[in-house]
């Protein structure tokens, strides 16, 4: 699986110097003035925008929140109005990078132009909204409803359109393409990974990865490796070039809600719901190099796209982004 285009980021830590660098980072809070407490503010997903200038924060209180990393302070920052269930995924156009995507448990998927603050354009789903994943090309979305039917959306016709609607025979709970668009990767709750082929939507193959359901999934921006979450609370890690497991992660304590790579495609993280603390991994050798302390579980981690910069949820205080504030 050929990795993206290269972009101009900076160099990679060594191994060796990853701790010490990363831990005299300074951790960030960025506090949601809407919330209504910290129970009904539980982040539920966040996003990165392609450039990295933006993240997005959505919540179980319907809270849909645009952030400059830099700036964390909530005059800096841009409410989305219009969801009336909670924000379940939220996804940057990769091509167009004020364009977001937000699905949600309302039944509706709703495109956002973040300069103007306006919903562009809303689909009905005919079911919960649950995942969310762009193609490469950034024309289309696919979403994924609780009731594990993908719906391929066009969102470059006058009004976004859905295209196809995708049953699936098992609980399908991530969707992700691959860095070439041609295939969608799927995690299942029967323990694997299915591949499909883009556009024909055709079976390719299927990986046993786990032996309980797979939840999470992220590919190497090299696209060297492939790492998928369990409800196990094991992370596997693949190598795409013969689809066997390299070494897995067990220091998490829960089911792993999130996982992913650096921008170098050089440290692995994940996220769980349980237990506390952010394990950092070498991807090469499986060996970890830092642990970020925690107050709270954090199962939502994301890696800034083009810096170690690293975002996570879990917080009753809000977004939490180690990096952008430079060093301590």
């Amino acid at each position: 699986m050929a990795p993206p285009s290269p972009s101009q980021t900076r160099q990679s830590i060594p191994r060796d110097r990853f701790g010490s660098t990363f831990s005299a980072y300074k951790l960030q809070t960025y506090h949601d003035p809407s919330s209504r407490g910290p129970s009904s503010h539980s982040i539920r997903t966040l996003a990165w925008s392609a450039t990295g200038q933006h993240i997005a924060t959505g919540s179980a209180d319907r809270a849909l929140r645009i952030w400059d990393p830099t700036k964390p302070t909530p005059k800096s920052s841009t409410s989305l109005t219009g969801h009336t269930g909670a924000i379940e995924r939220v996804a940057w156009n990769p091509t167009r990078d004020n364009e977001l995507a937000s699905a949600s448990s309302d039944g509706t998927v709703r495109f956002w132009d973040v300069r103007t603050r306006r919903s562009t354009a809303e689909i009905k789903l005919g079911g919960e909204g649950f995942t969310l994943a762009w193609h490469p090309g950034g024309r289309m979305l696919l979403a994924g409803r609780k009731d594990d039917v993908l719906v391929a959306i066009d969102s470059k016709t006058t009004k976004p359109t859905p295209l196809t609607l995708l049953p699936q025979s098992v609980q399908t709970n991530q969707t992700i393409f691959s860095h070439s668009g041609a295939e969608v990767i799927l995690t299942t709750g029967a323990g694997t990974v299915k591949f499909m082929a883009y556009p024909e939507w055709s079976v390719l193959h299927a990986l046993n990865a786990h032996t309980s359901a797979c939840l999470s999934l992220d590919l190497c921006p090299r696209g060297k490796f492939l790492a998928v979450g369990g409800s196990d609370a094991l992370v596997s890690v693949w190598d795409t070039t013969d689809w066997v497991c390299r070494y897995t992660l067990s220091e998490m304590m829960g089911p792993v809600r999130s996982v992913g790579f650096s921008f170098d495609g050089c440290y692995l993280c994940a996220g769980s719901d349980e237990g506390l603390g952010v394990e950092v991994a070498h991807v090469d050798s499986g060996e970890t190099v830092h642990v970020l302390q925690t107050a709270h579980p954090a199962p939502f981690v994301a890696w800034h796209p083009h810096r170690y910069w690293l975002a996570y949820s879990g917080d009753p205080g809000g977004l939490k982004i180690v990096g952008p504030q430079g060093l301590g």
